[in-house]
């Protein structure tokens, strides 16, 4: 059982909310028509093992969570990737990599460039969300960026205050965010606006709550997969199943 808040199976409410993308299913999809850009987190956190030296770092389990659900979703979705964190620049919250726009069939675009990602570096949610909403605007206007991250900001940014002024600038453009075995920092000087979402979440959570997208927790490479292919994947045109409309209270995190 997957560790999303959810009081039905969660395998039931993954078939409800994300459509099995197969070319056949191209025919009765809505919402794909918009791009999407993945916001991926290659900070120094990534790298680490935690407790559990037995375990895999949080990078490698991404890494097969992205080749899962990547497929399925880039043959439906037009996806492009921006990352943040390793970079030339000595101040590494400038390191804000647009690897590309949105382009059809990214999938092994996307997988070959975490593989070849080395974590280092800050967590620059804010300016990171704020460029891949601007490569949204000049490409395409309408569209979803996708966070995965593992942390808080770390870069002074206010993610918060992003999420409210994208939410007046621009009602085409919705921020889901995927929090990926999160930890907390409350007492960081350069993560101001922690105390605006309460214990245990990560300050990236207003991005989803201002701008009408989900926040999903995730602790396991098959949850990072099945949250990735619901916050990219595509409704069904005409589905009024329940669990579609309420689907932020069933992906809503889990309270730890």
């Amino acid at each position: 059982m997957h560790s999303f808040r959810n009081p039905l199976p969660i395998a039931t409410t993954l078939c409800a909310l994300a459509l099995p993308l197969t070319p056949a299913a191209l025919h009765g999809a809505s919402g794909c028509a918009e791009d999407a850009m993945l916001v991926f987190d290659g900070s120094a956190s990534m790298a680490e093992l935690g407790f559990d030296t037995q375990r895999k770092t949080r990078i490698a389990e991404a890494r097969e969570a992205l080749r899962d659900a990547m497929p399925d979703i880039t043959s439906v979705r037009r996806v492009g990737l921006l990352t943040y964190g390793p970079g030339a620049s000595v101040d590494s919250c400038s390191n804000i990599d647009l690897r590309f726009g949105p382009r059809d069939n990214a999938a092994e675009a996307i997988i070959a460039e975490i593989d070849a990602l080395a974590p280092k570096g800050l967590t620059a949610l804010a300016a990171s969300v704020r460029a891949a909403s601007d490569t949204l605007r000049a490409t395409s206007g309408p569209g979803i960026v996708v966070l995965v991250t593992d942390g808080n900001e770390t870069c002074g940014g206010r993610p918060c205050a992003l999420g409210s002024a994208l939410a007046a600038e621009r009602q085409d453009l919705t921020v889901h965010v995927i929090g990926f075995k999160v930890v907390v920092d409350f007492f960081s000087w350069d993560n101001p606006e922690q105390q605006d979402v309460g214990a245990g979440n990560t300050v990236a959570k207003c991005l989803a709550d201002r701008t009408g997208g989900l926040y999903v927790s995730t602790e396991t490479v098959g949850e990072l997969a099945d949250a990735l292919r619901v916050t990219l994947g595509c409704a069904l045109i005409g589905q009024t199943n329940p669990e579609i409309e309420n689907a932020p209270r069933f992906l809503a995190r889990r309270q730890l």
